[in-house]
Parts: structure tokens; sequence; C-alpha cells
């Protein structure tokens, strides 16, 4: 393979290389072990671990209804009008092409500019959140999806704001360790039954009478009006049973064995088993709506325009003030949590954090991506964009650079030209993903502080109240709010008493302190005040600290190494949560 080795070599040494800062290159922070080739795999290898967005993305988007308007009399949601649903199902083509190219475009530019090995899409969860709470199932939430769509692109320029002042990375890290760990594994389980139901998922479990929730699995035509399944008719439904077992099983076994692309390999199976018409378990059944799926699915490939849900924002909220606030508070506070949370995660697996500072390298620019990203993203309908955890794959293979990132945009943008395939994945098809996502993001429980019951309990709500209120925000009001209640109260009584009036456990809690290392003001700014003329350009031979002398005093007060470091990262650590 010396035609490989030569040609890594020769683009490390062009402008290129010295761009991204491939091993070879020359840059002073030359990151070890990057090459071209291997930044093409590691781009590929996180596009097919996150490709399922496309699919699922627009399928839980779409349950919103989208543009589409449910007379109010309808007592149903608008689930037996074919008109409607025809519809929702356009609603759900314009969202494949518009979630694979906010992907696209969000995920090159996060590598172009930032130089990370981290690819951005629409959020699991927030999606979710976006779809069944904030507009609510065929638009019965607290917004019309409209302004619902506002609500996220003002939250992009906030987060624009918030960015270039450097307050929302120092949000990130002054927010409470447990809460950051429970928000993603709160989120997990809603993502779990969600999967779990008929809207978005196998339909296993359907709301009930006698108790919240009972086990369903029976065919749609089947439920009663009280959307109970019949006891004759339970875990009969074969669309279920081959969601179990190809979407989930398969899936479940590709992924012990580290077979790249599992989770989209699962997905186009199901699909695949249900594309042929005369079946069971068809996604095509001979009605105006299946023959409307089966009509676009037949051209494979094609382009299609977003139509329904292009810059729709409505800017007259006076109607809906109190409900566009919280949707937008929490739109806020929810992606702070996800995308940050994510990105310093990833950005830690692929050794970019300073320990000292708990900073990344280009993280003013990465955060500006997505920000931008969002509202970029809100004007072709989508819920916000956020960093993905799937980042991972790419990094394992050895992504290190923004060319990782570079290729999976490049990767999505070819699949916008396959919208009927993806438009035609059923909902039994990607239940099991969702499922296996929450399961990945519920890992982080295990590094939550059980020790502690001021740590413990605040997680605990918020991990407990999101699914079973069926809402991220009242998850995370509830866990901030009892977090601040407890420790408040325990803090008085120490300072009151002197420190003899403390738990016997104290010494145990998380530590938390809004005086983080590094300060709020971002290193541009810092530079400014100083007067330096170039003072948007970091010191080649400095990361993450303002000057060489601010550098040697830090190391010598407290031994830490530089970003990159082999001692600050080894090779094999993982990511430390899921967000």
């Amino acid at each position: 393979m010396g035609w490989v080795h030569n040609t890594n070599l020769k683009i490390a040494q062009s402008p290129v290389g010295r761009y991204f800062r491939l091993d070879g290159s020359g840059h002073p922070k030359a990151r070890k072990g990057s090459y071209f080739f291997t930044e093409l795999r590691a781009g590929l290898a996180t596009f097919f671990a996150m490709a399922y967005i496309i699919s699922v993305n627009a399928s839980i988007t779409s349950q919103s209804g989208g543009t589409c308007v449910c007379p109010p009399t309808s007592t149903d949601l608008c689930d037996t009008d074919t008109e409607y649903m025809l519809c929702v199902q356009e609603i759900n083509r314009d969202l494949v092409t518009a979630t694979a190219a906010i992907a696209a475009l969000t995920s090159f530019c996060m590598g172009l500019f930032a130089n990370m090995p981290i690819a951005l899409a629409p959020g699991m969860g927030l999606n979710a959140y976006f779809a069944f709470t904030v507009v609510g199932y065929h638009g019965s939430g607290l917004v019309p999806y409209e302004v619902a769509l506002t609500a996220v692109f003002v939250e992009g320029f906030v987060f624009v704001g918030l960015t270039i002042f450097g307050i929302r990375q120092w949000l990130a890290r002054a927010i409470p360790a447990s809460i950051k760990l429970a928000t993603g594994v709160g989120i997990g389980l809603y993502l779990t039954i969600i999967g779990l139901t008929y809207s978005a998922g196998i339909g296993a479990i359907t709301g009930a009478t006698a108790t919240p929730l009972e086990l369903a699995g029976c065919a749609p035509e089947f439920l009663t009006k009280a959307g109970v399944c019949p006891p004759s008719e339970k875990m009969r439904n074969p669309t279920m049973w081959i969601g179990i077992f190809c979407g989930g099983f398969l899936t479940v076994l590709l992924m012990l064995y580290r077979v790249k692309g599992a989770i989209i390999f699962g997905i186009l199976l199901v699909s695949i088993i249900s594309w042929p018409r005369p079946t069971p378990v068809t996604f095509f059944p001979y009605t105006p709506l299946g023959n409307s799926s089966f009509d676009f699915f037949k051209k494979v490939v094609t382009f299609h325009p977003i139509g329904k849900i292009l810059a729709v924002q409505r800017w007259d909220i006076s109607e809906y003030g109190g409900q566009f606030g919280l949707a937008f508070i929490t739109f806020l506070y929810v992606d702070i949590l996800d995308c940050t949370g994510t990105l310093y995660s990833m950005a830690r697996f692929a050794g970019a954090i300073d320990e000292r500072t708990q900073d990344f390298e280009g993280s003013a620019v990465a955060y500006l991506v997505d920000a931008f990203g969002i509202s970029i993203g809100s004007l072709m309908g989508s819920p916000p964009v956020t960093a993905y955890i799937e980042s991972g794959a790419g990094i394992s293979e050895g992504g290190k650079t923004g060319l990782t990132a570079m290729f999976t945009g490049l990767a999505f943008f070819i699949s916008i030209f396959f919208a009927p395939i993806f438009a035609s994945i059923p909902p039994w098809a990607t239940g099991c993903t969702l499922i296996i996502v929450g399961s990945l993001m519920a890992q982080a429980a295990k590094d939550i502080n059980w020790r502690y019951v001021g740590d413990a309990v605040p997680a605990f709500l918020t991990i407990a109240i999101m699914p079973f209120t069926y809402s991220i925000a009242y998850g995370l009001i509830a866990g901030i709010i009892s977090y601040a209640i407890i420790n408040t109260i325990v803090f008085l009584l120490d300072k009151s008493s002197g420190g003899r009036v403390v738990p016997p456990n104290y010494d145990e809690k998380d530590p938390w302190s809004y005086k983080i290392p590094g300060g709020i003001l971002p290193g541009w700014l810092k530079r400014l005040v100083k007067g330096k003329k170039d003072f948007w350009r970091e010191d080649e031979h400095v990361s993450g600290f303002e000057d060489r002398e601010e550098r040697e005093k830090s190391e010598e007060s407290s031994g830490v190494h530089r970003i990159g470091d082999e001692k600050a990262m080894t090779a094999g650590e993982k990511p430390e949560k899921m967000a």
C-alpha cells in the first residue's frame, strides 16, 4: 500500500494538510496519527453510524403534522382522515430532504471551520420534544408548527450571542454534573417510550384506562376507540415482530461484533422486507395513502424539493406568548445540555480537551457552527441541530481532524438525491433503533454520584419525570429546582452552624462552583482587550491559554499537560457521557 502512504504524505505537506493539521504537515500542533485516507474512512464510518437520522427524524417530526391543519372537530386527531394523512406524508418527504441537507451543511462546516471530527444533524430527543410536546401529535400541543420553528430560529441566534461572549461555554461547564448526566439518561428513556409506541415505533405499548400504559402489539385496525388492543389480538401484529427481530436483535448482535453501520443495516433490512406490496407487513397497502407512498417510492433516485415547510416561521406570537416562551427556554436549555455535552465528550474522546480549563481547541467556532445550523435548519422546517455521539464511530476509526466531518457531510449531501428510499422507511423499522439509542444514552447513569443524596435525588427526578410525563421540559425543571432547593438548604445550614450541621457524607458531594478555570470570556475577547491586532488568531504554540507565560504558570502549579499530550488521554478512553 505504498501509494496510500505516499498520497497521505503529499496531502499532509500541502496547504490542505497544514490547514487541517495532518500528521507530517509540519504544523506546530499537528495531530499525531491523522492521515487523509484514515480521515476518509472515519467520515464514512460516522455517516453509516448516524444515517438512520434521515428517516428517524423525518418519521418523528412529521408526526407533528407540520403545516397540515387537522380540523378541531376531528375525534381521532385526523388519524382516519385520508386527505390529512396524505399531507403528513408530503411533510415526511420534505423532512427527509431537509434532514439530509442540514446534516450535510453543518457537518461540512464543522470540519471546515472548527477542524473537529464531529458531525451534526437534527437532535434525537430534541426532535421528540419538538414533535410530541411543543407542537403535539398532529398539532395538538402547545403551539403551532410555524411558531415552534420561530422559537428554534430565535434560539439559534441567541446561541450565537452566547457563544461570541463565551457564556455558552461557561454555562456548560457550570451546570451540576449530576444534572448533565441525568439529562442524557432521561432523554434515552423518553426515546425508548417513543420507540415502543405506534406513532413512531413498533407499537408494543399503548395508553390504557385502568393503568397509564399497557401491552399492545395488535394491528392498528384492531385498536378500540380508547386506543386499547383487545386481549385476543395483543402481540399479534407481524410488523412489530419484524421490527423486534430484524431491526432489534439483529442490530444488537451486529453492534456486539462492532460491525460498522449496524443500525442503518437493521433499518434497511426491515424496510426491504416491508416494501413488497402483497404481504402482511407491507408499508404500501392498497389504499390511497399506500398508493401515493408507492408511486413516490418507485422514483428511487430523485430530488424532492422542500415544499410545505420551507421558511414558514410565524412571527406574530402574541396569541402564544406564554407557550412560546416555555418552548423557547426549554429548547435553549436542552440544546445547551445536548450539544455541549456531546461536543465535550467527543472532544475528550479525540484527546482535544484542556484539562485545566475543560475547554477544547476551536470550541467557539464549533459552537457558532452549531448555533447558525440551528437557525438555518429551522428555515428548512427542522428541529434544533446538535452534535452527534455517533461521531465516536469515526473517531474510533482514527478520525482526528475536520476532514472526517467534511466527508460525513459529503455523504449526507449525496443522500439527498435518494429521498424516495429514505421517505419509505416504516416506523417499525426505526422503533427498535430508538430503543437501542435510548439504551446507549442510559449508560451515563453509572457516572452519576449516587452516593450523595443531594446529587442522586435531583438526578433521579430528572431521569424519571422525562418519560413518565412525556416531557423533557418537566424533567429538567424538576431536576434543577430540586437540586437548588436541597443543596441551598444544606449550604445555609452549614454556614449558619459554623460547619457543625452537615450531612455525614458531605465530602462525597460532587464539587460545584460558578467559578470555572479559564473564566467566562473567550480567548479572542481577552486578546482584544490586551490590544493584540490579530486577536482572532490563537498562538500556534499555545492552546487554551492567552499566552505562554500563563501556560507555564499553570503547568508549574497544577502539572497539567497541553492538549494532545498522551498523558491527558489514552487512545482507548471512551466518551464520559451520552448527550
